[in-house]
């Protein structure tokens, strides 16, 4: 068992859970979840508040997630739960023969490459038509305001941001880089915790994206400021590729535990692994959460679903195994009988036979809102559009350059996709919207908050604050500095090749809000690992 303690950012656990009635928004800036109440408090819903706080956080958390981003919602109107999937595709001028005949054998993280369609901007507009209230403009205003005018960094934020900047500094020589370093380290270094920052570029492009309800992001000028950009350097995005984007209104996939009906959103999404670790686990039963029993078990099948994702989980129409297939009864029973009491090297089965920003809100009509968007590995992919604020997320480097992979790399191919919003039901009642953020953390938070909250009671700020696990590959699985020191050894014990560590990023950033059914309350958590926050009235 090592014991890892690199450089941290320290956190207090020592919060008590928000309760509210009229209306509430969770997110990991203070800012920005200020604004979506802001925007209820004027007449706005809860689907407006979240479009103006996922706006917002583009501009006051740019470490995580950005205009040129993806994005994913679930939405409960009027008693049904709707899904929308806005992850753009691959260019259509982008294959594996191209890239091999460049010589290139792995898609990189930065640089043109891994460039997506972004498709943020469009879930803000179509999330708007469908179920807003306000005129998108007036929606994304706060968002503009603090562009335009600035804020000052919070202490995490101010973390990330110098921690990114040293390592893009590194690695970022060539002259398409330099817009990014002109925009976020305008001054030669990452703005300090308290320092203003803005982005002129960023206001613009929100304001237009307002006025033209997105018209001007995928078909008129900044499409084609894009395109130029892209063509300059090498790039393979064409504003044939934006405008040819629209996000996907699709049926959300959930299991039954225990009584509550977990909710994600289909591929190309990572949701279906935290479903089927939670489908292995559901006929167990588990006495306490601090037991190595209950860490062991979790662990495993959160390993077995992994190997499943990794190896099926893509744009759903190119997926070799059926989803409904990889959720069923007997598929979860078969995984779990693998689980003993070693632990075991994960491999995928066969079912047929058997950086990112996560904010929740709710208002008082009943509607509630889990929302996820991210620009992939903090800042993304290093470019940013001459004078629009734009940073380019390098979702596309999911994408396998095996021609045989079920995620493998085609033109107009949405990859593999990391952001999942989650969201919690019983019977046919609301309970409300969840998310973990953090890469391949996500499915893993999302398996440990719902498990902490159903199998353990435990009210949404203390299922966040709990201590966390994250499993890393093979039997590699990092245990946060706060998990009881017996809980360690004897997992190491069972053959877990365990590492602790002080680094709390590592471990997701989740919020969570509960309505309760009988009075209508609203009770949130936010996540003490970063900045976050919880606007309430």
């Amino acid at each position: 068992m090592k014991n890892l303690n690199p450089l941290h950012y320290p956190y207090s656990s020592q919060r008590m859970v928000t309760y509210g009635k009229n209306g509430m928004v969770a997110t990991s800036q203070p800012l920005a979840a200020q604004a979506g109440l802001d925007i209820m408090k004027r007449g706005g819903n809860a689907i407006d508040a979240a479009i103006a706080t996922a706006a917002c956080l583009t501009v006051v958390e740019p470490t995580s997630n950005g205009i040129g981003g993806d994005a994913f919602a679930l939405v409960w109107v009027k008693n049904k739960l709707h899904g929308l999937n806005a992850s753009g595709p691959a260019p259509r001028g982008i294959s594996i023969e191209k890239l091999k005949e460049a010589g290139i054998e792995e898609i990189p993280k930065f640089g043109w490459t891994p460039v997506t369609v972004p498709g943020a901007p469009a879930a803000w507009v179509e999330l708007s038509e469908k179920f807003g209230k306000l005129p998108l403009e007036e929606v994304l205003a706060p968002a503009v305001s603090y562009a335009k005018e600035g804020y000052p960094l919070s202490p995490t934020l101010s973390y990330f941001w110098e921690r990114a900047t040293k390592g893009f500094s590194k690695v970022l020589k060539d002259d398409m880089f330099q817009h990014w370093f002109d925009t976020f380290a305008p001054n030669g270094h990452a703005p300090k915790a308290g320092e203003m920052w803005r982005s002129e570029g960023h206001a613009k492009t929100l304001e237009a994206i307002g006025k033209t309800k997105g018209k001007s992001f995928y078909e008129g000028e900044i499409a084609d400021e894009m395109d130029a950009f892209s063509k300059k350097h090498g790039g393979y995005l064409r504003k044939e590729d934006l405008a040819a984007y629209k996000p996907e209104w699709v049926e959300p996939i959930n299991v039954n535990y225990r009584g509550y009906d977990v909710w994600e959103i289909p591929p190309n999404g990572q949701g279906l692994v935290a479903l089927m670790a939670l489908n292995t686990l559901k006929n167990d039963s588990f006495e306490t959460r601090e037991h190595e029993d209950t860490y062991h078990k979790q662990i495993e099948a959160m390993k077995l679903a992994f190997a499943d994702g990794e190896k099926y989980i893509t744009d759903e129409n190119d997926m070799s195994q059926k989803v409904k297939d990889m959720l069923s009864e007997a598929y979860g029973k078969q995984r779990r009988e693998l689980i003993g009491s070693e632990a075991l090297q994960p491999e995928a089965g066969d079912p047929s036979s058997s950086g990112t920003v996560y904010l929740a809100t709710a208002d008082n009509d009943g509607n509630m809102v889990s929302f996820i968007q991210s620009n992939y590995m903090g800042f993304g992919s290093g470019l940013v559009v001459p004078g629009t604020g734009i940073s380019l997320q390098n979702r596309g480097h999911n994408f396998s350059l095996d021609p045989e992979h079920d995620n493998a790399l085609k033109p107009g191919k949405r990859t593999f996709h990391t952001i999942i919003p989650g969201f919690l039901t019983k019977g046919n009642e609301a309970v409300g919207p969840f998310g973990v953020m953090g890469g391949f953390m996500q499915p893993q938070g999302h398996l440990q908050v719902v498990m902490n909250t159903i199998d353990f009671g435990l009210n949404p700020q203390a299922a966040l604050d709990a201590p966390r696990w994250q499993w890393m590959k093979d039997k590699q699985v990092l245990l946060e500095h706060t998990v009881p020191n017996h809980i360690a050894q004897s997992l190491s014990a069972k053959g877990h090749d365990i590492q602790l560590t002080h680094m709390s990023g590592n471990f997701g950033r989740g919020q969570i809000i509960w309505r309760n059914p009988n009075t209508g309350v609203l009770s949130g958590g936010t996540e003490a690992r970063t900045d976050g926050s919880i606007a309430v009235y």
